[in-house]
C-alpha cells in the first residue's frame, strides 16, 4: 500500500493528535533519568510495547553494561545496511521524583513534563508517522538509554547500526521549529590535582594546596578557547578539600569543550594533555577526551533540499535549518559518512530546563514530514 497523498496523510495524523498526546503522557510519566538503570529499563519496556503496537514487531532488546537499548530492523535491513536509520533516545536529564512537583500537563496547546520535549515526543511522532508506510523494508530504528551521558555504552551500537546506511534521521527536538543542520563536536575531560594535606592553622606551609593548583589550571584551560572559531572550553563542576581547617590534598575539575571542526577538537585535546603543574610537587591526572565529532553541514545538506520540498507538499511553509552547539547521536552517524539530518522531533522549547514543552499542533506535522522523508529516502538514497 503506497503512502497516502500528503494532504490526506496530514489530515489523518491531525485527527490522531489526541491519541499522540495520550501516548506522550504515558512515556513522560515513566521517569527515565540516564543514571538510573532500572528506570530506563522500565521506560524501554513501554517504548517497546508502543513500537510493537505500531510497527507490528517487537524490538531487539540489547543490553550493554546493564543498560537496555532497543533496535528494530525490517526486511533487507536485517541482513545488510539499512536504507534509512532512525535514531533517538528515551533517557532524560531529570532525576527521579521530578514528576511529583512537575507533572505532565497540557495547557494552551503546549504539552509539558520532564523529558517530553527532549525527546519522548519525537518517539511518539515517529511511531505515528511510520504506521502509514505500506511496509518497513530497509528501515532500522535505534532508541538508546544513555544519550544524555554522551552515549558511552551505545556508541558502538550506533556505529554498527549506521555503517553503510543510506541516510540517518535523528528524532532529537527541533530548534524553535528549525532542523539542526550542523552540530558542534563535544569533548569531555576530568582533571584531577594531587597536592599534600596539612593543618591550615598550625602549619599550612607544610601542605601543597590542590585548590591553588586547580585555580592555575582553570585559568590555563580557559585560554584554550578560540571564540572567533566558535570553540568553547568551559570549566564546569569543580571540588576540592575535605575540611575547612585542612590544606586541600586533592581537587578535580570537569571541562566541556565544543568545536565546529575535528581539527579544533584535536588542537584542544593536545593542549589539554600538555597541561603541567604550576606548584612544585603537585601532580595532574587527565581523563576523557573527544566524545562526539562534529556533525557538519556537508552531511545534512544531502537531505535538506528533500525535507524542504516535502514540508512544502504538506503545506507547512518554509522549513529552516540552523547550527547548534549541543551534540547528539547524529554526530556519530555523520562521522561515518552517512548523510544525516537532525532535529526532526518535537517543535517546542526549553530543552533541559524547567518547563520544557511541546507544541501539540505540530506533532502531526512532524510525524507526516518524517513519514514522507523515510519513504522518499528508501527509494532514492541521497548522493
Amino acid at each position: 500500500m503506497p503512502l497516502p497523498q500528503p494532504s490526506f496523510l496530514l489530515d489523518s495524523l491531525r485527527s490522531s493528535t489526541g491519541q499522540m498526546v495520550e501516548q506522550l503522557e504515558q512515556l513522560t510519566r515513566i521517569e527515565s533519568p540516564s543514571s538510573e538503570l532500572a528506570a530506563t529499563a522500565a521506560c524501554a519496556e513501554q517504548v517497546a510495547a508502543m513500537g510493537e503496537a505500531f510497527l507490528g514487531e517487537a524490538p531487539e532488546r540489547i543490553e550493554i553494561e546493564g543498560r537496555t537499548h532497543l533496535r528494530w530492523r525490517f526486511g533487507a535491513a536485517r541482513s545488510g545496511p539499512p536504507a534509512v536509520l532512525l535514531v533517538g533516545h528515551f533517557d532524560t536529564v531529570w532525576p527521579l521524583g521530578t514528576l511529583a512537583r512537575w507533572p505532565f500537563s497540557v495547557d494552551g496547546g503546549r504539552a509539558s513534563g520532564p523529558g517530553a520535549f527532549d525527546m519522548k515526543a519525537g518517539i511518539v511522532q515517529m511511531m505515528n508517522g511510520l504506521r502509514f508506510l505500506g511496509d518497513l523494508d530497509g528501515l532500522a530504528i535505534l532508541l538508546t538509554s544513555d544519550e544524555e551521558l554522551g552515549s558511552p555504552s551505545s556508541r558502538s551500537l550506533i556505529e554498527e547500526s549506521a555503517a553503510g546506511a543510506g541516510a540517518a534521521l535523528v528524532l532529537e527536538p527541533s530548534s524553535a521549529g528549525a532542523l539542526k543542520g550542523a552540530r558542534k563536536g563535544t569533548s569531555l575531560y576530568d582533571l584531577r590535582v594531587e597536592g599534600r594535606a596539612a593543618h591550615a592553622g598550625l602549619e599550612p606551609e607544610r601542605g601543597l594546596n590542590a585548590t591553588v593548583e586547580l585555580a592555575h589550571q582553570v585559568l590555563a584551560i580557559c585560554e584554550l578557547a578560540e571564540p572567533e572559531k566558535g570553540t568553547t572550553v568551559t570549566p564546569t563542576v569543580a571540588a576540592s578539600g575535605t575540611t575547612t581547617n585542612t590544606v586541600p590534598a586533592e581537587a578535580f575539575l570537569h571541562v566541556d569543550v565544543r568545536a565546529w571542526s575535528l581539527e579544533e577538537q584535536q588542537r584542544v585535546d593536545a593542549a589539554m594533555h600538555r597541561l603541567a603543574p604550576v606548584l612544585e610537587g603537585a601532580s595532574l591526572g587527565l581523563g576523557g577526551g573527544v566524545n562526539r565529532p562534529p556533525l557538519e553541514w556537508s552531511s545534512s545538506r544531502r537531505i535538506l533540499p528533500l525535507a524542504e520540498k516535502l514540508a512544502a507538499s504538506l503545506g507547512l511553509g518554509r522549513l529552516d535549518s540552523v547550527e547548534v552547539g549541543g551534540g547528539s547521536d547524529g554526530n556519530f552517524t555523520a562521522a561515518l559518512g552517512v548523510p544525516t539530518l537532525d532535529g526532526l522531533g518535537a517543535v517546542g522549547g526549553n530543552a533541559h530546563a524547567e518547563g520544557e514543552w511541546v507544541l501539540v499542533a505540530a506533532m502531526a506535522e512532524r510525524a507526516g514530514l518524517l513519514a514522507l522523508l523515510v519513504e522518499e529516502l528508501r527509494s532514492s538514497p541521497p548522493r
